[in-house]
């Protein structure tokens, strides 16, 4: 299959857990004459071998997903192949989705409201290794870049304060993220200073109010 100006069409990789939004996207998309879905898949850790047979131009990456979940599979596959573009479709619009996702390595963020032209738009300028971010998430990551570095989480310390907002203990999140107990504490003590709490159930409270963890699935 050609476009109307004779030109293979895009090839993309669908991304996401949801049948029925996961159908609706690729329909959207297969209506475009320059962008063709070659291949769906339904979790996170079936991106790479996705990738790897079909070598797609973009790959559209719902971001909470059960098991491997967006932002891993894309960081995977940018370690991968780091020619690989990936463009995160979500709902959610959280500064630590954003901030995960983009030092992953995703080429873009958009939200799953977009209108169509919006989304179809996007799918080209990522192809050709555009930056392409949605209104709202470019202007939460322009407030965080101007917020002092001391409040700051960095990806790690949010990824440790998640732990602790699963109930996880600190030889528990040890043992997941591959870091010894004295490294958790430090990045709880960390987190508690830029926080200005001094326990764990306040980190999580304050963290997911400012919008810096993703509130529970």
């Amino acid at each position: 299959m050609t476009s109307a100006a004779g030109q293979q069409p895009l090839r993309l990789v669908v991304v996401d857990d949801h049948p029925v939004v996961r159908a609706g996207i690729v329909a959207l998309l297969s209506a475009e004459a320059d962008l063709a879905v070659v291949a769906e898949v339904d979790d996170g850790d079936g991106v790479l071998a996705a990738w790897e047979q079909h070598r797609p131009d973009v790959v559209l990456m719902d971001l909470r997903m059960p098991g491997v979940d967006g932002v891993t599979a894309t960081a995977r596959l940018r370690a991968a192949h780091p020619a690989s573009r990936v463009l995160v479709l979500t709902t959610y619009d959280t500064d630590a989705d954003i901030l995960r996702a983009v030092e992953a390595g995703a080429t873009g963020y958009l939200l799953k409201d977009a209108p169509r032209a919006a989304l179809t738009d996007a799918v080209r300028r990522a192809a050709r290794g555009e930056t392409v971010l949605a209104p709202p998430v470019a202007a939460k990551l322009l407030t965080r870049m101007r917020e002092p570095a001391a409040e700051r989480l960095t990806a790690r310390e949010t990824e440790v304060l998640a732990c602790v907002a699963r109930g996880l203990s600190n030889p528990a999140i040890a043992a997941e993220l591959f870091i010894g107990e004295a490294t958790v504490k430090s990045h709880l003590l960390r987190v508690f200073s830029k926080l200005g709490v001094d326990d764990r159930t306040a980190a999580v409270t304050v963290a997911m109010s400012r919008g810096l963890l993703p509130p529970p699935r």
